[in-house]
């Protein structure tokens, strides 16, 4: 059952934060958004669990850091960068490539894909294009290729972080050791959105109740619930497996896109 619940939040949930970022970013930095979206959501976990837990070692927290910045500066803040040029619909399908990304890795670490994930990979693809096809996403418009092409990268960081965590020396605390990846990625965020001038654009007065709204979600479910989620399952379910969740976080996408923001 934990199995279940966790899947149906990572499959479900992580699917409706490509328009959370979407709304988020309209009059929020991409980088400060982020970067104080984990900060908030990795101190209220690092702390609970604490409470719990012996303190974690360096060797603890330079593997978490690591984790923090393949996942979250670069996998989840590339996909919040590519959000301002390219429709959130379209980068959850491009993401739907993690899969692929972390077959050709575990293969790389020496164990090659059995025919049931092959034809997982197929199938999966296969299915995603016969409910959404790329034209649909962008209504006929033509695709910046620097936005996907960031999302694609993201996606190849993301996969990386999550094979890695497998095997990773990190505290056997679920809750800790999210956490501690949610302080050190957000950190990292932060520094990107200082070194890109965000700050100079900050406005929080101006800030829509749309975008903290949005801001409140991803924090409370896309990171303490949804992510944590997915820490557990990367440490104790297939890579492979956890990945299949970027089969179905594109239909939840596109659906919430026309409903709520037309794409």
């Amino acid at each position: 059952m934990r199995v279940i619940l966790a899947f149906a939040a990572v499959y479900l949930i992580w699917g409706s934060t490509y328009l959370a970022i979407r709304f988020a970013i309209e009059t929020l930095p991409p980088f400060l958004m982020a970067g104080a979206r984990f900060l908030v959501s990795g101190t209220i976990l690092y702390l609970w669990a604490r409470r719990r837990h012996p303190a974690p070692s360096r060797t603890n927290w330079r593997a978490a850091a690591l984790i923090g910045a393949l996942l979250l500066l670069i996998g989840n803040g590339g996909v919040v960068w590519a959000e301002q040029r390219i429709p959130s619909g379209l980068a959850a399908l491009l993401v739907a490539v993690e899969p692929l990304w972390v077959v050709l890795l575990v293969w790389a670490r020496g164990t090659p894909p059995g025919g049931r994930v092959l034809a997982g990979l197929a199938v999966g693809f296969a299915g995603l294009f016969l409910l959404i096809s790329p034209g649909e996403v962008l209504g006929g418009g033509a695709v910046d290729m620097l936005g996907a092409a960031v999302v694609v990268f993201a996606a190849l960081s993301w996969a990386a972080g999550s094979v890695y965590a497998q095997r990773a020396p990190l505290p056997e605390s679920p809750l800790l050791s999210t956490g501690m990846q949610m302080l050190a990625g957000g950190s990292l965020l932060l520094l990107a959105g200082t070194a890109t001038g965000e700050w100079n654009r900050l406005d929080l007065a101006g800030a829509t109740l749309r975008s903290w709204l949005a801001l409140g979600y991803l924090i409370v479910f896309g990171a303490l619930v949804a992510f944590s989620a997915y820490s557990w399952l990367v440490r104790n379910v297939e890579p492979s497996k956890v990945a299949t969740y970027a089969y179905v976080n594109p239909v939840v996408a596109v659906l919430l896109g026309w409903l709520l923001a037309s794409g």
